[in-house]
């Protein structure tokens, strides 16, 4: 199985950004023949205010970044995991911040919706409040991809490894993480979080990330990019470059079976709420 994380700069124009996404998609099947492609978290949106998210949000199916990722997994006969959208609520004046994944007849076949939200000062003094405009989804989700289990996760989900353990127990050989991730915190924090919920979930995580610049009001603001690949072993065995781009890696499932067989923590894992 090869796997294409795509690397992308999303703004606050949502007609570039799904171009964008159809372009660096195309790119990957002519030059790395995927059979599964992982866009970055927002790839429709980045920046702007609350009220042009909510006018820009879609409605699933249909819109234009849910149609284009269905349209790319038909036209090449691939899997689009379609990284995050942001969906529309009816009655809400929030969104959700979403995965959906279509199989290779173009068939959406999962639909995550991010558990945890980024509020949070990051340590160049920039504030996110997800929550003022995200509405918190409440359910685990695993789907099947020709006999491979993933699961999905978003973004600042990676620091909840509880979550992790949840999508191992439910059979996931590979986590799904689009991201936006910050610089200020991803130079210090992106890497050795991937790489520990690998070792820990004995699973090969793909992480598909922003990178570059956006705009909020008259903030600009950084996202870290470095779209990578750690296999089960925690090693990364494929790595994005600075900018606008594709990264591409073969999932070995013999590595997952080995990782397992050396160190077979799911059955040494024991439940902390047998003990006072």
């Amino acid at each position: 199985m090869k796997v294409s994380l795509i690397q992308m700069n999303s703004i606050s124009d949502k007609a570039a950004n799904v171009a964008a996404a159809e372009a660096l998609i195309e790119r990957a099947v002519r030059e790395e023949k995927p059979d599964w492609v992982l866009l970055p978290e927002f790839f429709d949106w980045a920046g702007g205010s609350k009220a042009d998210k909510l006018k820009n949000a879609e409605t699933f199916p249909g819109g234009p970044a849910y149609e284009m990722a269905r349209g790319q997994a038909m036209k090449h006969g691939i899997f689009v995991h379609a990284g995050s959208i942001m969906e529309k609520i009816e009655g809400e004046e929030r969104i959700h911040n979403t995965s959906v994944v279509f199989n290779r007849e173009g068939e959406e076949i999962a639909r995550y919706r991010k558990i945890h939200l980024f509020d949070v000062t990051t340590p160049d003094g920039a504030a996110y409040k997800e929550s003022a405009t995200v509405k918190p989804g409440d359910r685990v989700v695993t789907y099947d991809c020709e006999g491979v289990t993933i699961g999905c996760s978003i973004c600042y989900d990676l620091r909840f490894p509880d979550l992790f353990q949840a999508l191992a127990e439910k059979g996931a050989e590979i986590i799904a993480l689009p991201a936006a991730f910050t610089m200020a915190t991803g130079k210090d924090h992106w890497e050795v979080l991937l790489r520990a919920r690998a070792i820990e979930t004995e699973t090969y995580v793909c992480a598909s990330a922003q990178t570059g610049s956006f705009t909020v009001g008259n903030e600009q603001r950084m996202t870290y990019g470095h779209s990578l690949v750690a296999d089960p072993w925690g090693h990364v065995v494929a790595k994005a470059s600075d900018g606008v781009g594709v990264v591409s890696a073969r999932i070995d499932r013999e590595q997952i079976k080995r990782a397992r067989r050396l160190i077979p923590v799911a059955q040494h894992r024991r439940r902390l709420g047998a003990f006072p």
